[in-house]
């Protein structure tokens, strides 16, 4: 019977492997990496792990910051060559795939939650949003308790540009009438 998809061998897998790796900003690892490239169907985990021991010796791939990988300029020029193989669909999901990695790695760089214990018993939360030009805000929220002061946190890392925009929309309104 005929396997339908676009991952037929261990070619295609570090095909796809390559393709991928070329279009993150960041390094993988071995999950990420097979995440970002189950776009199709016939792909299996244990196909991702047999590859990439494989690319990083034969040069395409390099280990870097312990179990996480990037892309080599060798892997990078290979890449480019054989990146026409990949079927159409599977390199559109690889894509938005990757940019959604990119842009969710990008955004965490930007946004620090610090949970410390402090000696009465309660937590101290410190959460803090900066940009490319620096930090924008740090506020500390003190919580009665562990768990909330992890969710405190938690929350903080889902909606942390709605914390600015609010609070800077609260301190700036009544601007006008104090000039």
């Amino acid at each position: 019977m005929q396997r339908l998809g676009f991952i037929h061998d261990m070619m295609d897998v570090k095909v796809l492997i390559l393709f991928v790796a070329a279009r993150s900003n960041y390094p993988m690892s071995a999950q990420e990496l097979y995440e970002l490239c189950y776009q199709d169907e016939c792909l299996s985990y244990f196909d991702v792990c047999t590859a990439i021991p494989e690319m990083v010796q034969s040069g395409h791939l390099q280990q870097v910051e312990g179990e996480k990988y990037e892309i080599t300029e060798k892997g990078r020029q290979d890449g480019e060559l054989t990146a026409d193989s990949i079927a159409f669909t599977v390199k559109q999901r690889a894509e938005d795939a990757v940019a959604k990695f990119n842009r969710q790695l990008r955004r965490s760089s930007f946004v620090k939650t610090q949970v410390i214990a402090r000696e009465a018993g309660d937590y101290s939360v410190i959460m803090s949003l900066d940009d490319e030009q620096g930090n924008l805000m740090t506020l500390e929220l003190m919580a009665p308790d562990r768990r909330q002061a992890l969710r405190l946190s938690k929350l903080f890392e889902q909606r942390a540009e709605d914390v600015y925009n609010l609070t800077m929309t609260v301190l700036l309104e009544d601007e006008d009438e104090l000039e």
